[in-house]
């Protein structure tokens, strides 16, 4: 089995960039490589067919993770995937499929009935592809759930997998996080960690060096590279910590986009096709005042309907939308932002909490239904469905337009006809030539600034022989 790990210091620190950059760049070289995380918790989910052509749900970013790689996206990459509905439960999905829930409570015994399917389908693409290039998630340190890890540290030892340290500079404190990382951990878990990545670094650097040379001398393992900061580097984010962020520059734009940021905002990567048009400024907004110069509001999908309307009305963002729609500016609602533009939505199986029915904004005549039945769906034009709810009515009235197709405004002819229509104005961008361009950006500055051949032989040919164990790891 030929693998590598990318862990990370922190949450955020950059597995995620490392893994799919690795991913093609080892493409490019002629490998056949298949990503893997073996469990994501994020509310952006991706729409793909398992390999009996059944409609699937896996975490975005192991789908833009096969793009790179050059593979067709399939359950296996992402066998485990939580979807927080609230802050102590997440709902759970395995191999693609609805599975129940899970409460921080029972959260352990959750992991290791979970690891099972993880290990099957880490050894099925281990099976079928030369390299597996698998994410961490969160830290491999937290030495609180390392009894019933299966993503970092467990995944390593499952498969004697060799693993890098992937950490971001531009937090501070990365060289102690790298040292503290290893030291944390048991000797059979140091045994695989190989080495480090440094990522997101800015300036000058010569005057990093001396203290790559001082970690590789403390810890024994080598630096495989410095990866820089870079202004158009960002991809589909995995999970709600970038939004601050995700805004286009200001200066030629003609319109503003206030894209509403739910509590249990999902699939937010709706509209980064709109963030990508020269003409338009995208920002994301918590209140009245975000709204009130906007041209164009967008209600995005919710994991948590009935909860974000709630909270929605508790803010007066349902007034601010009304005078919005009725001073004749457009309204876009995406799945669950579509489902809130209704008149009513009702949930008798109890989906999202006990049995209710709340009323909608009004602004489309359309209801509402949940079922416990989840509907995941592809279109042709590579839109995507996940919902439990069944709308019935009209997604039109004017101004104000819903939709329960995630992804409709990556399909640029779609979105050249949504602009004219709702704006006045045309589309300049190309969303899919912009994303394969990320992607071919960030294998340029992997290959630029990291030893990709020694990667590619940790695969292959394991961890390094006789790596030291650091203090307290040699202790426990």
């Amino acid at each position: 089995m030929s693998a590598l790990l990318v862990a990370g210091t922190t949450s955020d620190a950059g597995k995620s960039i490392v893994t799919t950059g690795l991913c093609r760049a080892f493409s490019r070289r002629g490998v056949k490589v298949a990503p893997y995380k073996a469990q994501n918790m994020s509310n952006n989910s991706m729409v793909c067919l398992d390999r009996g052509g059944i409609a699937a749900e896996i975490g975005r970013a192991q789908w833009i993770q096969a793009l790179a790689a050059r593979a067709t996206p399939e359950p296996a990459m992402n066998p485990v995937l939580l979807k927080p509905g609230s802050d102590q439960r997440s709902h759970v999905v395995v191999m693609g499929q609805p599975a129940g829930e899970v409460s921080s409570r029972d959260f352990a015994d959750g992991r290791r009935q979970l690891a099972r399917a993880a290990y099957q389908a880490f050894d099925s693409l281990s099976d079928r592809f030369e390299v597996v290039v698998a994410e961490g998630a969160g830290s491999p340190a937290e030495i609180n759930l390392r009894a019933s890890d299966y993503v970092n540290m467990g995944l390593a030892r499952h498969g004697a997998v060799p693993t890098i340290v992937v950490g971001d500079i531009d937090r501070g404190g990365v060289f102690a996080a790298m040292f503290g990382t290893v030291a944390l951990l048991s000797p059979e878990d140091q045994r695989l960690i190989a080495g480090f990545v440094v990522n997101k670094f800015r300036g000058e650097r010569s005057l990093l060096a001396p203290g790559l040379t001082e970690l590789e001398q403390l810890t024994g393992r080598r630096v495989y590279g410095v990866l820089p900061w870079h202004p158009d580097l960002w991809l589909d984010s995995e999970d709600a910590l970038e939004l601050g962020g995700r805004r286009t520059p200001l200066g030629s734009s003609s319109a503003r986009v206030a894209v509403i940021r739910l509590p249990r905002i999902s699939n937010f990567t709706d509209v980064d096709a709109l963030g990508l048009e020269p003409d338009l400024d995208v920002v994301f907004v918590s209140d009245e005042r975000g709204l009130a110069d906007a041209d164009l509001v967008v209600l995005p999908g919710t994991r948590a309907t009935m909860d974000d309307l709630a909270w929605l009305r508790a803010r007066g963002l349902d007034r601010a939308l009304r005078r919005h729609a009725g001073a004749g500016r457009p309204v876009l609602g995406i799945c669950g932002g579509c489902q809130m533009l209704g008149r009513e939505i009702t949930d008798p199986p109890g989906v999202e909490g006990p049995p209710r029915t709340v009323p909608g904004l009004g602004l489309l005549d359309l209801r509402t239904e949940f079922t416990p039945d989840k509907v995941l769906r592809l279109h042709g034009t590579g839109g995507y469905e996940i919902h439990h709810g069944r709308v019935l009515g009209e997604l039109v009235a004017g101004n104000v337009r819903g939709t329960m197709v995630h992804g409709s405004l990556e399909d640029d002819a779609a979105r050249a006809v949504y602009l004219s229509e709702s704006l006045g104005i045309g589309s300049r961008a190309s969303f899919p030539a912009a994303r394969d361009r990320r992607l071919e950006l960030l294998a340029d500055l992997v290959e630029e600034h990291l030893d990709i051949d020694a990667l590619l032989s940790l695969p292959f040919a394991g961890a390094p022989a006789g790596l030291p164990v650091l203090p307290p790891g040699a202790s426990r």
